[in-house]
């Protein structure tokens, strides 16, 4: 991997798992990592029980907005992880791929959003330990 590795975050709206992916990355890799996150088909808005929750830990993605994935997005990153769009991800040689089965939080309430967004932050600091660890700063 380049010495400031990027991962791109999908999932069909972007608007709620990849937006808090997004922002626990940002937050949390304190630059060592380029971060992106897109979706299939992207809504209007962040959904806004994610911002909510994601504001709760002190980390702000209201000012985020979905954004359609591209094939260069993929093209440009070294890790691409999706969460629930199934095939619309295209697929490169040499990138690394995973998928996170992470519930849904689109239409449910703070009490349902806070577990997943738990998981995700759980799923991001693991990946920043095997990506960028804090002694490999580039």
């Amino acid at each position: 991997m380049p010495d400031k590795p990027s991962v791109l975050f999908v999932c069909v709206h972007n608007a709620g798992r990849s937006q808090m992916a997004a922002g626990f990355l940002s937050a949390l890799s304190a630059g060592r990592i380029d971060v992106l996150s897109a979706g299939s088909e992207p809504k209007d808005a962040i959904n806004p029980v994610a911002v909510q929750a994601m504001a709760e830990l002190g980390i702000d993605i209201a000012d985020n907005r979905p954004k359609v994935l591209t094939t260069e997005a993929v093209r440009d990153s070294d890790v691409v992880i999706t969460m629930g769009c199934g095939d619309a991800c295209p697929i490169f040689p040499g990138k690394r791929y995973e998928d996170w089965e992470l519930e849904d939080p689109a239409g449910q309430g703070i009490e349902a959003v806070r577990p997943i967004r738990d998981d995700i932050r759980a799923r991001v600091e693991a990946l920043i330990a095997e990506i960028a660890p804090e002694g490999n700063a580039g």
